[in-house]
């Protein structure tokens, strides 16, 4: 019950345009079949959610709920980024999801998506962001 929650916080359903949120039935059921092929990785992170999460939830408004999330990002660590990891990837893989973003519903293996030779500017977006890395001493 608390990843649902966590999946319906991170990605609410929106009506304009209809999108289904991170909670919805079918979306839901990949997050825990993915989570269950990485249990071992997956249990440790709940588990830490759900101690930052479990008094504001049941019973609380959406302030309070806000709050927990907030607690649980600030503290950082890899239950952050497993948990937010394994929600966005389920969701973007769903096929309603993907033909709502004018996407075809389909993996990028083996069709592929045509990109031109030698076409840098695909990598401008990533020029843009500038370093995020430190250099070796």
């Amino acid at each position: 019950m608390t990843l649902r929650h966590l999946a319906a916080m991170m990605i609410p359903a929106c009506d304009d345009p209809p999108m289904p949120g991170a909670e919805d039935d079918e979306i839901f059921a990949d997050i825990l079949t993915t989570a269950e092929a990485g249990l071992a990785r997956i249990r440790p992170a709940l588990a830490r959610f759900h101690a930052f999460a479990s008094e504001f939830f049941l019973g609380h408004n959406a302030a309070d709920q806000n709050l927990a999330i907030d607690r649980f990002r600030a503290s950082g660590g890899s239950a952050v980024s497993i948990l937010t990891s394994l929600i966005v990837r389920c969701y973007y893989r769903n096929s309603r999801v993907m033909a709502a973003l004018g996407m075809e519903a389909r993996s990028p293996f083996p069709l592929g998506f045509h990109v031109e030779p030698g076409d840098f500017s695909l990598l401008d977006p990533v020029r843009a962001r500038g370093k995020i890395y430190r250099d070796v001493n």
